[in-house]
């Protein structure tokens, strides 16, 4: 049973993080290197811009805003039910190199199979898929003990040791690769935006559609995982099996996510975080609010990485790096 007062209090907070997140994207239509005065928002949205105007804001900066909104929640999504399943506060798919797994497939496909421009877009989250569930396959492997179950702060070691060999395999492909290539493959690994186009958002969203929900509705058996082993299977909780399909689900949110937008580290880990502070560790309360704190997350830090340098800006990937790598290690020292 919840009590009235946190669901009172958690219907505030989204509340405020919608108003957050529309304020946020309304100032990111306006900001950029093309001008789009504020006062020409609303009549460009009904059809009434110039031509000039209607590409800047439907082929530029629309599509771009939703991809990070949409990948921002994929990853805070996955953040928060590996935390879950592994009882391990560090867990997230950047750190624990699910992200680089799937970093590596996509590289193997982009540099060494032929690229049909229409299927690339939907084939690139199935690939990452691919890599990431193989990584995650390892990652299980390694940290799992016949005695001991899953131990997470194994976990956690393994995964950061898997993402800088992911990582350094990554540089070791391109390293002969055509320059046009190693471009792309560098700007992904820098987190820079690049499915900056309404495709890759039909690419992503038909994850985040499906387990999203999915994920609510095991949120209760999340619970019971995160108490101890011996507690969940006396409630009669299948262990081992609730961890791989969740563990799956987090897999595929994480890579649907950094598919489309690079190697983002760090949304996972500080968004289910922000939002336990906030109101309490029970998934049902605390999974929505992390959703919509990611998405405001990766949104706020990819429009102000693109509008405080030149035109290049600076990779959202960075950005949130900046914020989360001290926040990783003041979680780190606290545990």
């Amino acid at each position: 049973m919840i009590q009235p007062s946190l669901l009172r209090k958690q219907r505030v907070i989204l509340f405020i993080l919608f108003a957050l997140i529309l304020g946020t994207i309304v100032v990111g239509l306006g900001l950029g290197f093309s001008s789009l005065s504020y006062d020409r928002l609303i009549p460009t949205l009904f059809g009434q811009g110039t031509f000039k105007e209607e590409f800047v804001l439907f082929s530029i900066r629309m599509p771009r805003i939703i991809i990070t909104l949409l990948a921002g929640m994929a990853l805070a999504l996955s953040g928060s039910i590996l935390q879950g399943i592994t009882r391990n506060d560090l867990a997230d798919p950047g750190i624990i190199g699910i992200n680089s797994g799937a970093g590596v497939a996509v590289t193997v496909f982009f540099l060494f199979f032929p690229i049909d421009s229409g299927a690339f877009t939907y084939m690139i989250p199935v690939v990452a898929f691919i890599g990431a569930m193989l990584t995650a396959f390892l990652l299980y492997l390694f940290a799992y003990s016949k005695t001991e179950g899953l131990q997470p702060v194994r976990l956690v070691l393994i995964g950061v040791g898997f993402s800088m060999a992911l990582s350094g395999a990554m540089i070791v492909l391109i390293s002969s690769a055509e320059r046009a290539k190693v471009d792309f493959i560098a700007k992904w690994i820098a987190g820079n935006i690049w499915g900056t186009d309404w495709p890759f958002i039909w690419a992503l969203l038909p994850w985040l559609v499906v387990l999203l929900p999915f994920t609510l509705y095991k949120a209760n058996r999340l619970n019971l995982l995160g108490l101890s082993e011996p507690v969940a299977i006396g409630v009669g909780v299948s262990i081992e099996k609730e961890r791989i399909v969740l563990l799956i689900t987090a897999v595929a949110l994480a890579a649907s996510a950094v598919s489309v937008t690079g190697g983002i580290s760090f949304i996972g880990l500080m968004a289910p975080h922000m939002a336990k502070a906030l109101v309490g560790p029970r998934n049902q309360l605390f999974i929505p609010v992390a959703i919509l704190i990611g998405g405001w997350l990766l949104m706020f830090a990819d429009t102000l990485g693109r509008n405080i340098m030149d035109s290049a800006g600076i990779p959202a990937g960075i950005m949130v790096a900046l914020i989360g790598a001290p926040y990783f290690m003041y979680l780190l020292l606290k545990k």
